[in-house]
Formats: C-alpha cells, sequence, structure tokens
C-alpha cells in the first residue's frame, strides 16, 4: 500500500477514534473532535492523500457539524487580506516572468560573476535568490535551470556528470530559489500563510517591509553559507570548468524591450509603496490601506496598461496561471486554525505546554524550530506551516513569550526542506537534469538544515533586538 493510501486510511481512522472515544480531562469535547480533525488534516496534507487543496475543504465541512461554528462563520475563516498581498504578487511575477524581465536581471548578475567557479556559483544562486523574491520558487528554478544546463553544455560538461560544477549549479539553483523566497511574504506561499496566521493566532501583524527585515538577512546570509556548503560537497575547486564560456551560453538582446520598460515603473512603484506603508497609512481612513491594497491595484493595471505591442502587459488567459490551489489553502490552514481557537483545543494545548516554562527560551525554539525542519522534509511546505503554525500559537501564549521569537522561526523553519531530491519543486527539477548525485544532496541538505536551525534563530532574535 502506497504512502498516500496509507495516510487516507490513517486519516479517516483518527478521526472516527475522536468521534467515538471522550476527551481526555479537562478537555472539551468540540476540542476533541477537533483535535480528531487536526489528525485527519494532517494525514492528508502529510501524505498528500488528496490534493492539498482538496482537504483544505475539510473545516467548512466538518466544524459546522461538530458544532465548532456555524457555517457563516467558517466560511469567513477563510479569508485573510493576505491573500490580495499573494495574489497581487502573483499577477506581477506572472508578468515579468512573459517580458522577460527576469533573463535581464539574472544575466546583468552573470556578467559580474568573476573567473572562478566559486564566483560563479554564488553569483547564479544570488540571481536566483533575488529573482525568487519575487517570483515562486518554483518558477524561478524553471527560469534558471536550462540557464545552468546550457552552460554546462557550453563548458564541455558531458551529459550525467555529477561531479563538480555539473552537479553544484543546478543545486545551488534549487536552494537559492527556495532561500530566496524568504526575502518577501510574496516570495514563497508559505509566508503569506505564517503571516495570516501568526494575526489569527497571536493578533500578531506583520507588513511587507517588517517580513523583509527579518527575512532578507536570513537570505543575505544562507546564500553564501549554501554555496560554501555545495562548493565544498561538489569540490568545485577541484573542477577544470571555464565560467567565461558558460555565460556566453546565455544571450538577450542588447536593447530592453518595450513591454520590459512599461513593466520596470509598475513594479518598483510597487516595492516602493510597499516599503513607504508606515507613511501611507495614515493618509487613509483606518484600515483603508495595507499591503495587500498595493498588490490588487497592481495586479489591476497590469491588465489595463499596454505593452506597447498592442494588447496589456498580462491577459486573463496569463494571470489564471496563479496559483489558486494555495489560495484555497490558505483558506483551509485559517479555517482550522479558527476552529482550534474556538473548540477551546488551543487553550488545551497551552496549558498542557506551561511546564516548558521552566526550560530556557532559548533551548525551547532550537527544539522547535528542528521539530518544523525535519517535518518539511517529508511533508508540504504549505501543509506543515498550515498544521504547525497554531500550534506554535498556543505554545507562545503558554510561555507568554514575545510571539516573534518563537513563531517567526517556526513560520521560517516551515520552508527550509533541502535534503530530499523531491522535497521541493526547485529540488525535484535539479534532480530532473540529470545532473544531481543523490549522496551528495542528502550530505549538503544535511548540513544546510542543522545550520538553518540556528541560523533562523539567531537572525530573528538579532533583528528584533536591533528593532526593540
Amino acid at each position: 500500500m502506497t504512502a498516500n493510501r496509507i495516510g487516507f486510511w490513517l486519516g479517516l481512522l483518527g478521526f472516527a477514534f475522536a468521534l467515538l472515544t471522550s476527551p481526555p480531562t479537562g478537555m472539551p469535547h468540540p476540542a476533541w473532535l477537533t483535535a480528531g480533525l487536526v489528525w485527519w488534516m494532517a494525514s492528508w496534507w502529510m501524505t498528500e492523500a488528496l490534493p492539498l487543496s482538496a482537504t483544505a475543504l475539510l473545516p467548512f465541512i466538518v466544524l459546522p457539524m461538530i458544532g465548532v461554528a456555524d457555517v457563516n462563520v467558517t466560511a469567513s475563516a477563510y479569508y485573510s487580506p493576505v491573500m490580495f498581498l499573494f495574489l497581487g504578487g502573483a499577477f506581477l511575477a506572472l508578468a515579468i516572468e512573459r517580458t522577460g524581465l527576469h533573463r535581464r536581471l539574472a544575466l546583468a548578475i552573470l556578467s559580474r560573476a568573476g573567473h572562478s567557479n566559486w564566483q560563479l556559483l554564488l553569483a547564479v544562486m544570488a540571481a536566483t535568490a533575488l529573482i525568487s523574491m519575487f517570483i515562486s520558487n518554483t518558477s524561478t528554478a524553471l527560469i534558471m535551470m536550462p540557464m545552468a544546463v546550457a552552460m554546462l553544455a557550453s563548458g564541455g560538461v558531458r551529459e550525467g556528470e555529477t561531479g563538480g560544477v555539473a552537479g553544484a549549479l543546478p543545486m545551488g539553483i534549487a536552494f537559492a530559489a527556495t532561500l530566496g523566497g524568504y526575502g518577501t511574504i510574496v516570495g514563497t506561499p508559505t509566508n503569506a500563510i505564517a503571516v495570516a496566521l501568526l494575526n489569527k493566532s497571536l493578533g500578531v501583524e506583520l507588513s511587507f517591509i517588517e517580513w523583509s527585515m527579518y527575512g532578507i538577512p536570513v537570505v543575505l546570509l544562507s546564500v553564501p553559507i549554501a554555496a560554501l556548503i555545495i562548493g565544498w560537497v561538489q569540490r568545485i575547486s577541484e573542477d577544470g570548468f571555464d565560467p567565461a564560456a558558460a555565460r556566453a551560453a546565455i544571450h538577450l538582446p542588447a536593447t530592453w524591450s518595450v513591454p520590459e520598460r512599461r513593466l520596470v515603473p509598475i513594479f518598483g512603484l510597487t516595492v516602493l509603496a510597499w516599503v513607504a506603508m508606515p507613511l501611507l497609512k495614515p493618509l487613509f481612513p483606518a484600515g483603508g490601506l495595507d499591503d495587500g491594497t498595493v498588490a490588487a491595484i497592481a495586479g489591476l493595471m497590469l491588465f489595463i496598461l499596454p505593452d506597447g505591442t498592442g494588447r496589456p502587459l498580462l491577459k486573463w488567459e496569463e494571470a489564471n496561471r496563479a496559483p489558486w490551489g494555495v489560495i484555497l489553502m490558505f483558506g483551509g490552514g485559517l479555517s482550522l486554525a479558527m476552529g482550534m481557537s474556538e473548540s477551546g483545543l488551543a487553550d488545551w494545548f497551552g496549558q498542557m505546554l506551561l511546564p516548558l516554562r521552566g526550560v530556557p527560551l532559548p533551548i525551547v525554539a532550537v527544539v522547535l524550530v528542528a521539530f518544523v525542519v525535519v517535518v518539511t522534509e517529508f511533508a508540504s511546505n504549505i501543509a506543515a506551516a498550515s498544521g504547525i503554525m497554531p500550534v506554535v500559537g498556543a505554545l507562545v501564549v503558554a510561555l507568554g513569550a514575545d510571539p516573534i521569537l518563537l513563531a517567526l522561526p517556526a513560520a521560517l523553519a516551515a520552508s527550509w526542506g533541502f535534503m530530499l531530491p523531491a522535497g521541493t519543486g526547485p529540488n525535484a527539477l535539479a534532480w530532473s537534469t540529470g545532473h544531481i548525485s543523490m549522496a551528495r544532496v542528502v550530505k549538503a541538505g544535511l548540513l544546510l538544515d542543522l545550520v538553518g536551525v540556528v541560523l533562523m534563530i539567531a537572525v530573528v532574535w538579532g533583528v528584533s533586538a536591533i528593532i526593540h
């Protein structure tokens, strides 16, 4: 029996067990039934027994039936303003892909890459990470991976080679595509889910610029560290690869196209508005403007403004490639968090976690982040964030800790999975090149996982100390 079939029956049996048994002492009966729902959704999400977005429908079906909330309250829990931020960001990313602006950016960085294998690897990873801040991780890898394969071929690398630069470039792109997603809320769906759940569970609001104050340092530190790890594992200093010939494999017109020139101001003004949000908000009635509003305006303008070739910058057929399933996943996670709160399950978790008050907070943070990293190696990043963040919220309340110090590192950790070739979209694309060795990617991924546990906590705690 396959893992997804096992997960399917485990999920159903877990919920059935909750229906047929009494709750533990001190737990309200609705909380016990909600715990069964958590088990059900976690089992299906982590084993992908059904499509992740289909599993996200369960709270709307189950929570009203078990008396936790009526259908109107449950349906309203599926909504969050962060969805508009994510959707507007997706539209911008699709427009960037269509115009080819991302390739120009990549080439600009690679042209300054230097002449050593180390410099080439770091430049490719830096370009990938920068693009991934605004385009989905998998889309970024799709953009950069063919360039890497072309560079390898021009440098004389044979098909199927896995040593040296041959394996380092695809692996570096995969890792950097994931790491770059940390830089902004729109960089990866997990960020937006975490922000929405932090607001729902703990009342903590993080703006675009506030997230980036934590996320960008993670990117700036982790990309060079990942390059060092990959370079060491792949022994690229011993490889006779020629970076100059590799760089020549990428060709772009010297003149910017009209669509490129027209998209740049929209993108620049959007990012500027996100950064200037603390100054813009007071100009509007309370709650009248937020990051999602700016993203929605930018997305709408893409359908209005012509690109100079007789068509708008974005058509609906192109925009319809936005990750609608991920948006439904948002809703499922938010609704589940609401159910945990309304049923009393979150409070019960908090009471059970009270003994951790005697444990130093840094140790709690390390154990928590390490646990999330392990989970996300074997489960969808989105599923890990959606399932774990409500429990982290209960832990924060129980310990009386600053939510940022525990919840934000846990949110970052939900995307920190590098060991398995099929663990993320970028990793799978790197594996498909035929240049990846299983033993080397596991070794590099394990080392980066171990470094990441400390790095994420150190960055969040350090930035928080500076800000406050």
